[in-house]
């Protein structure tokens, strides 16, 4: 599989950067990143031509264009969608925001202002990105998963997910939030503190919280370090508050 093959699978959404298994769970696909890496190898910085006055890149690695046709809304204000990202039918991006190479936004989804879904990261139906939501994205090491985001999930304003996470179905992050594989996250309703870098549960609504430093300085001074609460899990109720609006779509 070469680079100019790959980048256009991936458009296309016909190959990914990470695949589900039967079992439900996520795996890197090598051989796309390795595409990836070799297609940045390849570019030369040029400057472009008047639809991108002042900026310079990798030759083969330009925004994309859109049409009518592709069923995209994207909205004026200075967003961009790199070569080799998928953004199906139904899609709006509000301004400004960044979709970087490799990743892959499914149907129905809201990408709002100043959210970054990076390189690699997987994206599913309906899934709210709200304003300032940070998908960090993934090439290097070559191995490791990017951010996965599944179908009909809520990612609340200024929610960062980094290093992998998985965030399974209609799970709901609240505001603030911030996820990494060192972040431990407390299920408060099933009395257990989850594995670090374990997937947050399907339909599990998750609050930022704070936990105390071991130790008699740090106790002493009462510091905290930040940590993810499972509060509930969503219900009728939650569900109608999250319900998104057909008609902006």
């Amino acid at each position: 599989m070469n680079w100019q093959e790959t980048l256009a699978q991936l458009e296309a959404g016909t190959v990914r950067a990470a695949n589900q298994d039967e079992q439900g769970n996520w795996h890197a696909n090598v051989a796309v990143k390795e595409a990836i890496l070799a297609a940045f190898k390849a570019g030369e910085n040029v400057a472009f031509d008047s639809n991108y006055q002042g900026f310079v890149d990798k030759h083969n690695l330009p925004a994309r264009q859109f049409s009518v046709t592709d069923g995209v809304r994207l909205v004026p204000g200075g967003s961009s969608v790199r070569s080799g990202a998928y953004v199906a039918p139904g899609v709006i991006i509000m301004p400004p925001a960044y979709i970087n190479v490799g990743a892959f936004v499914d149907s129905g989804t809201m990408v709002d202002s100043h959210a970054l879904i990076g390189s690699c990261a997987q994206v599913g139906k309906n899934v709210h990105v709200s304003a300032a939501v940070q998908i960090g994205g993934v090439l290097e090491p070559i191995g490791a998963s990017p951010v996965i985001i599944e179908d009909d999930a809520f990612l609340s304003a200024g929610v960062v997910i980094v290093e992998g996470i998985v965030v399974k179905k209609g799970a709901v992050l609240a505001p603030g939030v911030s996820l990494s594989a060192s972040v431990p996250v407390y299920d408060c309703v099933n009395q257990v503190m989850l594995e670090k870098g374990a997937d947050i549960p399907e339909r599990a609504v998750v609050v930022p919280g704070t936990r105390p430093i071991k130790g008699e300085w740090a106790s002493s001074h009462g510091l905290n370090m930040a940590c993810a609460l499972i509060v509930k899990y969503r219900d009728e109720k939650s569900d109608a508050s999250l319900e998104l609006e057909s008609v902006l779509r």
